[in-house]
């Protein structure tokens, strides 16, 4: 088990945080219901969506069933390569951040496959995944002079999203950032391995 607490430890509290607050919101809210928690900057919002990340859509019934089996196909693959990683010891970085990427997808996976069931609204593989955080921080109008959306209404942070969606994001946008800190080592490592063999 050496090397495999931590990233089962993050992988735990994610989806502990992911699917209470998750279904906290089932039980306790009405669809469109919200409250807010800092003024008009962080508002809680309970919708739910059948596609992808941050509230896209992938079309109709078949669509959304084969989001669903795309998703558990993936979240195997990203296991699959999260226990590689950690038998050849990669970055500890790297390692934790994919974990919080599986953590995401797997959290979503739950709403999308049990909900439709547990909640009884629809069959296995047809449940709609739960949004709740909501920050339209920033909200005005277009200049009128600008070409295309001159004179619209525009918002930031526009997507209601969950903890899931937030583990996803954080974990791809740390390995796009340190990408060099997370490689360079497996670089050096794959280096000393081809110059022992030269050297046998």
């Amino acid at each position: 088990m050496k090397g495999y607490t931590k990233p089962l430890l993050l992988i735990f509290l994610v989806l502990l945080a992911d699917q209470v607050l998750k279904i906290w919101i089932k039980t306790n809210m009405f669809l469109g219901q919200e409250f807010k928690i800092l003024g008009d900057w962080f508002i809680i919002h309970f919708t739910e969506n059948n596609g992808m990340a941050f509230g896209l859509e992938f079309g109709g019934e078949f669509g959304k069933l084969a989001l669903s089996l795309f998703r558990v196909i993936a979240v195997a693959g990203i296991g699959y390569g999260l226990h590689y990683m950690i038998k050849r010891k990669y970055h500890r970085g790297l390692i934790l951040n994919v974990a919080l990427i599986f953590s995401g997808a797997l959290g979503n996976i739950i709403d999308s496959v049990f909900y439709g069931v547990i909640f009884k609204y629809e069959t296995l593989f047809h449940g709609r995944v739960v949004d709740m955080l909501y920050f339209p921080i920033l909200k005005g109008v277009f200049p009128s002079w600008l070409p295309i959306w001159g004179g619209e209404q525009f918002e930031f942070f526009r997507p209601v999203f969950n903890i899931a969606d937030t583990a996803i994001s954080v974990g791809v946008i740390m390995i796009l950032i340190f990408q060099k800190r997370y490689f360079k080592e497996e670089v050096k490592d794959e280096v000393g391995i081809n110059n022992e063999t030269v050297e046998d």
